[in-house]
């Protein structure tokens, strides 16, 4: 079948459709391997099919996050090109299984995910840790900040969101590194929601509290993540900052190659991912986002979301996939 783009719209309704066959093909392969306790095994199976899917889509795309540095990853690295370079050129954010400990596990919120936006949207980032905070939609501009400690933003989230501080819920991620800010979260009376990783998914449920009962997103994890997150935020309304923790020369001098020339410097939403972007998650495992991959004897089920910032849509999509052997079944 051959796909035409409109290329005075140079990320085309089509798109959308096409960059949820690459996350459905993720997840699929990725859940086989669901519960078997084996990270590498179910990272790998995610990125091999994540790239096949990739090299149908009608795009000339050049990963900007992926699975690591061109020395550190076979494939799917930051710079690789994709697509099969007929369409516009785009850059690529994409984590083909985000939460490998807890699809291992068989824990909820494992995804498969992925960004694509116009070529220069989408920020560099080296693949170091981030720190965040992040909030849904609603709030008025500059509600919150990492310039203030965590008491000024959860009594400031309070405040707009007309409830009492008891009644706000932080998600952050369970490191021993957060011993502090939970700490600091306990003693103004919020609750917490500690979760064992899948950050990005933590910062799309601040979108919708009074389903998932997360207000706010807070705390260290991968500065890849990030940039996942904020391309989700701009579809679905929010705010983030991100500062990256560039905490040794190495570092310093790996995200200097990359474009980074201010290491303290603080990231917005807009700096973290603008212009038009289009997001799509596949669930692997279940979670209060969305239902994990569902096998039966004649069909596949998928739950996936894509979203689009130009026209702040949200598609939720329930595909029931009756080719199985077109996934090696």
């Amino acid at each position: 079948m051959t796909i035409t783009v409109d290329q005075n719209d140079p990320l085309e309704r089509i798109l959308s459709i096409e960059v949820a066959r690459v996350t459905e093909a993720a997840a699929i392969a990725a859940a086989l391997l669901r519960g078997r306790g084996d990270e590498k095994a179910a990272d790998q199976a995610a990125v091999d099919a994540m790239r096949s899917a990739l090299s149908r889509l009608p795009v000339d795309g050049t990963i900007v996050i992926g699975e690591g540095e061109r020395d550190e990853a076979p494939m799917l690295f930051i710079g690789e090109k994709v697509g099969s370079r007929e369409g516009p050129a785009v850059d690529i954010a994409l984590d083909p299984l985000e939460g490998t400990t807890v699809c291992a596990k068989n824990l909820p919120n494992s995804l498969t995910v992925i960004a694509v936006a116009a070529k220069g949207s989408l920020l560099n980032a080296p693949d170091v840790y981030m720190e965040k905070i992040a909030v849904g939609p609603g709030y008025p501009e500059g509600v919150v900040s990492l310039r203030r400690s965590p008491r000024e933003n959860l009594e400031a989230l309070a405040a707009a969101k007309g409830v009492p501080i008891g009644e706000i819920t932080a998600c952050i991620l369970d490191r021993p590194r957060h011993a502090k800010l939970i700490e600091e979260i306990r003693d103004c009376g919020a609750a917490i929601r500690l979760i064992g990783d899948g950050d990005v998914a933590g910062v799309i449920h601040t979108t919708d509290p009074e389903e998932t009962g997360i207000d706010i997103y807070m705390g260290i994890g991968g500065a890849p993540e990030g940039v996942l997150a904020a391309a989700a935020l701009r579809c679905m309304g929010g705010q983030m900052e991100g500062r990256l923790q560039l905490n040794t020369n190495e570092k310093r001098a790996r995200a200097e190659t990359m474009g980074v020339t201010d290491p303290y410097r603080i990231y917005t939403l807009g700096d973290l991912a603008s212009g038009d972007v289009i997001f799509a998650a596949t669930g692997v495992t279940s979670g209060n986002l969305l239902g994990g991959v569902r096998f039966y004897r004649n069909r596949i089920e998928t739950h996936t979301l894509v979203m689009r910032s130009r026209t702040r849509t949200v598609r939720d999509i329930r595909s029931r996939h009756y080719d199985r052997a077109r996934f090696g079944l």
